[in-house]
């Protein structure tokens, strides 16, 4: 099996600013980290990074130091940090970015943002520029936003947009775990009847504090299928953020084999629903982002 990473983070606090991490996440996580939480049982492996919550000022600083270790960590594309509401300075920043061909993408963080901000003039306008450029937007957000997406996708129907995480839904704990809501099914609905909107089997792990069961996620993929079809979705681990248990104190947060398990939970229930695991696993993330 081949296998593209489609949500891999890496960070380093000593070199970039962070006003986020705390407890096992305060740590370094980059090239030698990812190196030792490869995957096992696989022929061929890549990653995606995605843009890790540096500080706005450091966007750019964030895209050069991934370029830096990529080869090592097995980044072959950065969805890079972007503010889409920024008007001319949304425009200088994409322009900026266009100097790093590693850069297939942007990451607006969404979930961080008023319920309705995609909806505004401005980030619009951004989106647009976004999509003028071939490149495409990761939309995390929480799932009561998850009809933001698609008045962004219906606003701006050019873009290609995968879902992050599956918009984040509340799926309770391995001891109290919920059933997908009417609600977040309704609305994934909805986002997966834009045309060109995907969506990432990633992210459910962190939403439990890293402890969770097989049967606990099992319904939300079943979702996700129904809504998407086996065409638009694809993997991610969601590395380092869904490896720490945030229960656990921080010296023992981090769960080493954690992306290896969520591989292999999305491998078992794909193979039990027939699924073309090279299509989940690699050729359609490729072809959404555009790699060769």
């Amino acid at each position: 099996m081949r296998v593209v990473d489609t949500h891999l983070h890496m960070w380093d606090p000593w070199e970039l600013e962070y006003t986020w991490l705390t407890g096992a996440m305060h740590a370094r996580f980059a090239d030698e980290e990812v190196f030792a939480a490869q995957l096992q049982g696989v022929e061929e492996e890549v990653s995606i990074f995605v843009q890790a919550g540096t500080t706005e000022r450091a966007y750019l600083d964030e895209v050069a130091w991934v370029e830096e270790i990529a080869d090592a960590a097995g980044v072959v594309a950065i969805v890079a940090g972007a503010s889409l509401d920024r008007w001319g300075e949304t425009a200088a920043h994409l322009e900026s970015l266009a100097a790093h061909e590693r850069v297939v993408g942007v990451r607006h963080l969404l979930q961080s943002e008023p319920d309705g901000f995609a909806r505004r003039g401005a980030f619009i306008d951004g989106a647009r520029q976004v999509a003028e450029r071939g490149w495409t937007f990761d939309a995390c957000v929480r799932d009561r936003q998850l009809s933001d997406v698609t008045a962004l996708a219906d606003a701006v129907p050019e873009l290609r947009i995968v879902l992050d995480h599956l918009g984040k839904p509340a799926i309770g704990t391995a001891g109290a775990p919920q059933r997908p809501s009417a609600e977040w099914m309704r609305d994934l609905h909805g986002v997966a009847a834009q045309p060109l909107a995907h969506c990432k089997l990633s992210g459910l792990p962190g939403e439990t504090a890293g402890v969770w069961t097989d049967a606990q996620v099992i319904p939300f993929l079943d979702v996700a299928l129904e809504a998407f079809g086996p065409e638009r979705l694809m993997w991610g681990s969601d590395w380092p953020v869904s490896s720490i248990d945030t229960a656990a104190p921080a010296d023992r947060g981090y769960v080493g084999d954690a992306r290896q398990r969520w591989l292999q939970a999305v491998a078992d229930w794909a193979d039990a629903r027939g699924l073309d695991a090279d299509a989940l696993f690699w050729s359609n993330a490729l072809a959404f982002y555009g790699i060769r």
